[in-house]
């Protein structure tokens, strides 16, 4: 996955929350764009808690393993943790 397609995705006027799914079948949702942190080849993604305050965690991406970006429809949350199975 390209950094630019990243970019366009955080950038966009009106954001679409989507999902990150690595190579690993892991996943993560980016719901807010202040919630990712675009380098230029890897993204860290903050994992908010179940009360969906202050993240206390982030899960880190090489954007050489970013194998999709989906939209997230619902409250459907990715992985077996939640927000990712994996994280950093």
């Amino acid at each position: 996955m390209s950094a630019a397609t990243l970019k366009d995705r955080l950038s966009r006027h009106l954001f679409d929350p989507f999902r990150i799914v690595l190579s690993n079948g892991d996943g993560y949702d980016v719901r807010h764009p202040e919630m990712a942190i675009l380098l230029r080849n890897d993204i860290y993604v903050a994992l908010p808690d179940s009360r969906d305050d202050l993240p206390e965690r982030a899960a880190w991406c090489s954007l050489l393993h970013v194998a999709a970006v989906e939209p997230v429809t619902g409250a459907h949350k990715s992985g077996s943790g939640g927000n990712g199975a994996g994280s950093a």
